[in-house]
């Protein structure tokens, strides 16, 4: 126990830095309009989601969008986190401080995803105009919403990663929205279908499952799989512990 408090020294220190960082920058304040407008417009346009037109009680336009919306704002939250210590030189301060390393990078994700999540409770009006609609099931809203989140969870890790592993933002960026675009598409009918006619049903199979909008799609439709609520923790932590390696190695030359 004292082994593993002492690996984790100063999370709680990070993460508030972290967190408060969030809402002092106008860069915290940006990301959270540009999210509420894209996902307000892309859920209630005439031209994607329809949301008022159709006239359901279900925030099924809203799920569809989100995890595409992420696949550019989460990689733009991630991309300055290690980047940026690295290219000012701050990441070689805070290996002398007395912060783990884990606790450093821990508290970072930490702080990033309860930004994201925070994003996700403003949206809090498409809900309750749902209410006013009809009678929405709200288990399939409430295992939506856990699916956001988890899902920006993912997409963060993997940015964090990329981030870790440059001092330009702006390669983190791209390298980290490619590979959180390719495992949101790698789980879409119309790639699967490609994939099967070309290598196969079992190479199809072994995508699918690992594809971040198969085990999505399980949440959205008000399923609480132990499957997919595993593959998302899995995911997260296989991201998280290589982006820690690569700091190490960073530490260590």
């Amino acid at each position: 126990m004292n082994r593993s408090h002492g690996r984790f020294t100063g999370l709680r220190a990070v993460f508030l830095r972290e967190l408060k960082g969030y809402f002092s920058s106008p860069l915290g304040y940006i990301f959270i309009v540009t999210f509420l407008v894209g996902s307000g417009w892309l859920t209630l346009s005439r031209d994607f989601g329809r949301f008022l037109e159709l006239r359901d009680a279900s925030l099924t336009p809203f799920f569809t969008y989100v995890p595409w919306l992420f696949v550019v704002l989460v990689p733009a939250v991630a991309m300055r986190l290690w980047a940026e210590e690295r290219k000012s030189g701050t990441v070689e301060l805070l290996f002398t401080l007395p912060v783990t390393l884990e606790a450093s990078y821990l508290g970072k994700f930490l702080a990033g995803w309860c930004f994201l999540g925070f994003s996700l409770l403003l949206t809090a009006p498409l809900p309750l105009q749902l209410a006013r609609l009809g009678d929405p099931d709200w288990g399939v809203v409430l295992t939506g919403y856990l699916g956001c989140l988890l899902l920006a969870g993912c997409y963060l890790a993997i940015g964090m990663l990329f981030s870790a592993l440059t001092k330009n933002q702006v390669v983190a960026f791209i390298l980290a929205t490619a590979a959180t675009a390719l495992f949101l598409i790698a789980g879409l009918p119309q790639t699967l279908d490609e994939i099967g006619r070309l290598l196969g049903s079992y190479p199809a199979q072994v995508v699918a499952s690992l594809s971040l909008s198969d085990h999505f799609a399980t949440l959205t439709r008000g399923l609480v799989e132990l499957s997919a609520v595993s593959f998302f923790a899995l995911f997260t932590a296989g991201w998280l512990v290589c982006g820690m390696l690569v700091l190490d190695r960073t530490k260590a030359s």
